[in-house]
This record gives structure tokens, C-alpha cells and sequence, in this order.
């Protein structure tokens, strides 16, 4: 069966074996698009090593080439980024496929363009939201328009970001302040980013972007536990190392527990600055995990944890997870729908909750199983995880992974997984 990536479908056959080995995880999606947005506003060259190349940091890195900045690709995890440290309009719309953080912080730094870029993505993105970013973009004078509520977004920049104060609501998306954030910088006057609530999807991502922005040469101050102050000191260039993906981490993490095995991911779990590290200590309490998990702060890897309470020894509520909704597509249905294919009744939907029942038994059965991954590469990478344990189940479009690890079914080889294509 050939996919919607063009990849054939492929079925997990489950090893027999305890999986041990040494797989490093590619390269942070979130820091690599940080870290290249934050060098194209930075005059000089700067050397980013450890990078992830993957379908995100394509379109990010094309995007930025479209508004004259120079991206070199030495090797397969550096970029060499060349700018003036400011960008162009580009001659065509920004195109970003289904890359949220790409979309969402170009949103914001195109203003800083002098003339009208358009910031577009593909059918998946365009049912995204992006109205937060928008109204708290037009609060600081920029010109924009979003009819919808998620993109295409026409902004028409003045230049530069006029200095001011910026109050965004933060409940769907951390990567709204973000996008602010960065883009601050490169202002006339200080901005001050406030929170209009206290509820934000997974704060630690913002840590992420503040030290990024130091990094580069930012100065920001954070007042208080919901306001930011951003100095117009626009970026300079510098070199700049990106840690492993913690997100990533996670299938990798659930797999040796599943199994019993041992992978050494070239770094300590301590080690990860990124939220989704946070998941590891859920993970070392398999097959007793707790019996509610708050995934707020740590979204991406829900999914991860949900198959894994599949063969938890009590069922797992999810909750803080209503942000899930607005990802790549509603993992949350998602993954309830391919859970109870699995097995009926082994995932449900209470309001915005996951409930999964789990069932130590499903170990060792064969449930012929398709799991549609409703083009989401996080659903397919976890759900390839109950392959590990269950036999039958087939990743039908397990091309999408590329969109932030396109080596995880080599990964996964290199264990010693058997994988069959299925015509």
C-alpha cells in the first residue's frame, strides 16, 4: 500500500529481544527554528551545529532564503547562516507546509520586512489558529490580516516593530509569546510581552526562547511570572550548539522500558533543557505509572505516554491536554480512535481528558491493527511503539515522520525492529 507520503505501509513485527544499543536523537526541532530565525536577524555569520534537518527546519530555512538571507547546509546537522540582519520582502508567499513554529514565529519577524509578505502554510495549517498572534501583533501597530483565524496571514511591515506593550493570550499556544519575543528585538523602543491569563501551553518553551535570544546578543528581562521586557538591541551573530530533541527522546525512552532493554542516547536525561524531558521520570515508573497525568507542560509527549499506558498495570487520565486539539491534527481524538482499533473500548474522550484504560495483556497478542496517522509524525512514531508489543499493527503513512525525524524507522532498525513494507 503506498501512502499519502509515497512510502509503503509498514508493519512493526515484535522483537522477541530486549532492545539495547546507542541512538542518538536528531537535533531540537524547536531550537533549530529558533536558533535559525534568531542568526537571519543577526549581521554576520553565524555557525549552527547539531541541528535537525528535517520537513520544519526545510521551511523554515527556505522561507529565510526567499527574504535574502544566505543558509549553507555543510554537513547533515550544520547550518551557516549569512545575513545583514535584516529581511526582505520575499517575491512570493511564504509556503511552510504544516510547520507550526516556522508559521507562527514568521508571523512576527516578517513585520520587521519593509513591504507585504505573506505567510502561508498547507491544508493542515491552515486549520490551525493563529488569531492570538494577530491581535496581539496589531496591539503594537502592525498592519496584518488573518479573515479566517489561522493562516494565510498578510502582513504588510513597516520595517521594524514599533516599541509598546504586547498582551497575548497564551492558552493554545506558548509559541505566540515566542514569536513576539523574538521579533521584539528588532524594535524601535523596549516592548513589554504580558500574559492576558494564566493558563500557557508549556511555559519551559519560552525558557528556551530567552536563552536563545541571549545567546544572540537579546536582552531580556522577565518582570514578572506573566510580562517580559524586550530591548531593542537587535541580534548578533554567533555560534551555537542545539541539543538532542527531547521530544524525539521519548519514543526511545518508552521503547526500552517496553521491552526491557537499554538505549544509550549519547546524553543524560538531565541533560535536556526542553519541556518534554520532563516525560522521562513518567516513563521510569512504567508499568506503574500515575493514574493522572497532567501533560500541560510537556504536549508533545502525550502521545508517547498514552500508547505506553496501553500496557500500564491501571488506567491513565490525561488532562491539561486541551491544547492537543490544535496540533498537527486533534491528537487527543487521534488518539483515542487508533487505541480503541486496537482494542474496543481501551481509549475514550471525557470533555478535553484522555482516558486510556490499559490492558497488560495486550503484550503478546496479535491484533492486526492499521493506525491512520492523520498525517501527524507524532502519531505515527508513538504508535509504532505498540508494535513492539503487538502483532499486526501497520503504520499506514509512516512517511510523515520526516516532518521532524526522518531517521526514526532507521532508528528503530538499527535496534534490531523488524519493519516489512506492506504492498
Amino acid at each position: 500500500m503506498v501512502t499519502a507520503t509515497g512510502k509503503a505501509a509498514l508493519t512493526i513485527i515484535p522483537p522477541t529481544h530486549a532492545l539495547t544499543g546507542r541512538v542518538i536523537p536528531p537535533g531540537s526541532k524547536s531550537i533549530t527554528n529558533r536558533a535559525l530565525l534568531l542568526a537571519a536577524l543577526a549581521a554576520g555569520t553565524s555557525r549552527l551545529t547539531g541541528a535537525l534537518k528535517s520537513d520544519d527546519t526545510r521551511h523554515m530555512a527556505n522561507a529565510l532564503r526567499q527574504m535574502g538571507v544566505t543558509v549553507d547546509e555543510p554537513d547533515a546537522t550544520s547550518f551557516i547562516v549569512t545575513s545583514s540582519g535584516k529581511l526582505t520582502a520575499p517575491a512570493g508567499s511564504l509556503f511552510l507546509g504544516n510547520a507550526g513554529t516556522a508559521t507562527r514565529f514568521l508571523t512576527a519577524a516578517v513585520a520587521t520586512v519593509d513591504g507585504t509578505v505573506v505567510v502561508d502554510g498547507d491544508e493542515h495549517m491552515r486549520k490551525r489558529p493563529i488569531g492570538p498572534l494577530v491581535t496581539a501583533l496589531t496591539a503594537l501597530g502592525v498592519d496584518l490580516e488573518a479573515p479566517t483565524g489561522c493562516p494565510p496571514v498578510t502582513v504588510r511591515g513597516q520595517g521594524a516593530l514599533a516599541g509598546g506593550r504586547a498582551e497575548i493570550d497564551a492558552g493554545l499556544s506558548s509559541q505566540y509569546v515566542s514569536a513576539i519575543l523574538m521579533a521584539a528585538a528588532c524594535s524601535t523602543g523596549p516592548i513589554d510581552i504580558a500574559l492576558t491569563g494564566s493558563d500557557i501551553g508549556a511555559r519551559g518553551y519560552i525558557d528556551l526562547t530567552v536563552a536563545a535570544m541571549r545567546a544572540f546578543g537579546a536582552d531580556v528581562e522577565q518582570k514578572d511570572a506573566a510580562t517580559w521586557r524586550v530591548l531593542p538591541t537587535g541580534y548578533r551573530a554567533a555560534d551555537y550548539v542545539i541539543e538532542p530533541d527531547a521530544s524525539a527522546a521519548t519514543y526511545l525512552w518508552a521503547a526500552e522500558v517496553l521491552t526491557g532493554g537499554h538505549i544509550d542516547l549519547g546524553v543524560p536525561s538531565d541533560a535536556f533543557t526542553q519541556p518534554d524531558a520532563c516525560a522521562q521520570a513518567v516513563i521510569a515508573q512504567f508499568p506503574n505509572m500515575p493514574s493522572v497525568i497532567d501533560g500541560s507542560q510537556m504536549q508533545d509527549a502525550v502521545p508517547t505516554l498514552a500508547v505506553l499506558a496501553a500496557f500500564n498495570n491501571h488506567p491513565v487520565r490525561f488532562v491539561g491536554i486541551s491544547n492537543l486539539r490544535v496540533k498537527e491534527c486533534d491528537r487527543t481524538r487521534a488518539l483515542s480512535t487508533e487505541l480503541a482499533k486496537i482494542r474496543p473500548g481501551l481509549a475514550w474522550e471525557e470533555g478535553d481528558d484522555l482516558i486510556v484504560a490499559a490492558d497488560p495483556s495486550l503484550a503478546g497478542q496479535t491484533l492486526p491493527t492499521d493506525i491512520h496517522t492523520y498525517a501527524d509524525h507524532r502519531i505515527a512514531m508513538c504508535f509504532a511503539l505498540a508494535g513492539l508489543k503487538i502483532g499486526g499493527i501497520t503504520i499506514l503513512d509512516p512517511g510523515c515522520v520526516a516532518k521532524t525525524y526522518p531517521g526514526y524507522w532507521d532508528a528503530l532498525r538499527s535496534l534490531g525492529v523488524e519493519l516489512v513494507a506492506r504492498d
